[in-house]
């Protein structure tokens, strides 16, 4: 830090070249555009947005029957997303970022599985919604449904887990490998006691990165889980309502965002900016979280190393 005042005030002292004025002056122009862009669409969406978000604006269900404006069904069919997504992308992704990065060695697989995993990562959305109907819609005979949406999405977001898992455990010190190994340890102990638990921050990361591309999705969801807000009627027994809420997972569901979608389609434009505040209040959950996440982990790293 004090490098950097005496680097300031030399710079302070010596008079700039207008090529230098001209690049700081670029740079500082850019981050304050950034900042002044999100600032403004934050701003609108809560400005137009706001006064719809209610109790009954949660509580209950689109219906123009009944006259009602709500998001209680598509906030339930958006955490069934995340569930059914996760459950399979997790234990997928991490097993297949541990076999590449500790097992595979550095072979013609693992660059032809690198390459599959960037290409997923630049498909379109409509793509993968056009495939997931077919493959799991049509030819499994799943329909539209929140498992037939929720395997699409897995598809989408293996690239974020894999990579970012990767990328986790090859930042892991060589050392600790040669440390484990030198004490007996054999490979998969090494991997569940030592690789794992360091790689944590990083894979966790990549996790919440996932939910937010699941929560943000809505190309393919429309192909795949249709549109349906739906609430179960809950109230009997509980192995009713328990095998009411798993058949739920062969039916239709439209999210949050097929939500907006859907109300901007129809002219309501007050509950569409409204749904906007809630996925913006998600969207700085997650990047709080991550941020927590990524200081936790270093704080057990300067923990272990006896900083």
């Amino acid at each position: 830090m004090a490098q950097i005042r005496r680097d300031k005030r030399f710079l302070c002292r010596k008079e700039m070249h207008p090529g230098t004025l001209f690049l700081l002056a670029a740079v500082y122009g850019a981050a304050s555009f950034s900042v002044a862009l999100l600032l403004g669409i934050v701003g609108y969406v809560f400005f137009r947005g706001f006064r719809e978000l209610s109790i009954r604006f949660f509580t209950s269900v689109t219906s123009s029957l009944k006259g009602t404006v709500g998001i209680a069904g598509n906030m339930m069919n958006t955490l069934y997303m995340i569930i059914l997504t996760l459950a399979v992308a997790i234990p997928t992704g991490v097993g297949a970022a541990i076999y590449l990065n500790e097992y595979a060695g550095k072979g013609r697989l693992v660059r032809a599985v690198s390459f599959a995993v960037n290409i997923l990562a630049g498909i379109p959305s409509v793509i993968f919604g056009l495939f997931g109907m077919v493959l799991f819609g049509n030819v499994m005979g799943l329909g539209y449904s929140l498992l037939t949406g929720a395997l699409t999405l897995v598809l989408m977001t293996l690239p974020l887990i894999v990579e970012n898992t990767q990328a986790a455990l090859q930042a892991v010190p060589e050392g600790y490998r040669q440390g484990a190994l030198g004490m007996g340890a054999g490979k998969w102990e090494l991997i569940r006691t030592i690789l794992l638990p360091s790689a944590k921050s990083g894979i966790l990361s990549g996790i919440i990165l996932s939910v937010g591309r699941i929560v943000g999705e809505s190309a393919a969801l429309l192909f795949t889980a249709g549109s349906a807000r739906i609430l179960p009627h809950l109230g009997r027994g509980f192995r009713e309502n328990a095998a009411m809420l798993g058949n739920k997972i062969l039916e239709p569901g439209g999210t949050l965002t097929v939500e907006l979608y859907l109300q901007m389609q129809n002219g309501e434009y007050g509950a569409a900016f409204g749904i906007g505040c809630v996925l913006i209040l998600l969207t700085f959950l997650m990047n709080f979280l991550m941020k927590l996440i990524s200081r936790t982990g270093d704080g057990q790293d300067e923990v272990f190393h006896g900083k």
